[in-house]
């Protein structure tokens, strides 16, 4: 099954009018075979993009619920080769887009990561911790074997390095909705706002960081977001354990309702 590339779901949306919902989950939490059916029940919820994390041991950008799901997918054997096979078993269309940390990229080789990631059926990479001054080698193998290169935009990014992210990025521009960590939170920021309004380009931009209702993702995409990035919220579901596909595909019903609502 040929996934589709990023740039083409985008396409597909705009035809409808319609807001992206992009659910993040931790690979392997809290198995591999689970995995698979958490990701079926996102996609049959109205999940346009999964962006699926490859578990580090010091996540700096994450909060302590995504931090506690990639302990439990290194305890469960979760390493390089096992995520690229378990992306391969996953029988969705949608784009896959693999979120990690410089440092197993850089350890297992580059150009490596990048090859089997697209190998294995990945259509993105986000990478949190590498400023885009610094991902000369990244943005090279991404751009050789077709990876789009998403970077993050915070709310206090310079306009300089805005410009360069810009030049360098790809598929869409992630927008951190705060100051801090993950983590669901109970109020949309004003800076989301502003940040929104600042950021003129023609990249998809999709808001992440604290969204967990359908009331907040209609007022992200209300604000002028392309897409609505959820991942705490999900994770979560996943960590309680009861009724977990159940509840993973009737949040993302909830979520994607709300952008529909919004669009």
């Amino acid at each position: 099954m040929r996934r589709q590339k990023i740039s083409e779901k985008f396409s597909e949306l705009r035809e409808r009018k319609e807001g992206a919902l992009i659910c993040y989950v931790m690979a392997g939490d809290p198995s591999a075979e689970g995995t698979g059916e958490i990701v079926k029940a996102l996609v049959d919820g109205g999940a346009d993009i999964i962006e699926l994390g490859f578990p580090f041991s010091d996540p700096v950008a994450d909060g302590p619920t995504i931090q506690v799901a990639g302990q439990r997918a290194l305890a469960a054997g979760m390493d390089t080769r096992r995520y690229f096979e378990l992306v391969k078993t996953l029988e969705v269309r949608i784009p896959l887009v693999c979120m990690t940390y410089y440092n197993p990229v850089f350890r297992y080789g580059v150009e490596k990561f990048v090859e089997q990631a697209a190998d294995a059926g990945i259509s993105g990479l986000i990478v949190p911790d590498i400023p885009v001054e610094e991902a000369v080698d990244l943005n090279n193998s991404c751009e050789k074997y077709g990876l789009d290169l998403i970077f993050l935009v915070a709310p206090t990014t310079t306009e300089g390095r805005v410009r360069k992210i810009l030049e360098k990025g790809s598929g869409f521009l992630y927008l951190v909705s705060r100051l801090g960590v993950t983590g669901a939170r109970e109020d949309i920021s004003s800076s989301t706002r502003e940040l929104l309004s600042r950021i003129e380009t023609g990249i998809p931009k999709a808001v992440g960081f604290g969204i967990s209702t359908g009331k907040q993702a209609a007022e992200v995409r209300e604000a002028g977001a392309d897409a609505v990035i959820v991942g705490s919220a999900f994770v979560r579901i996943i960590e309680e354990g009861k009724d977990v596909n159940d509840r993973l595909k009737a949040l993302a019903e909830e979520l994607k309702s709300g952008i529909r609502r919004a669009s």
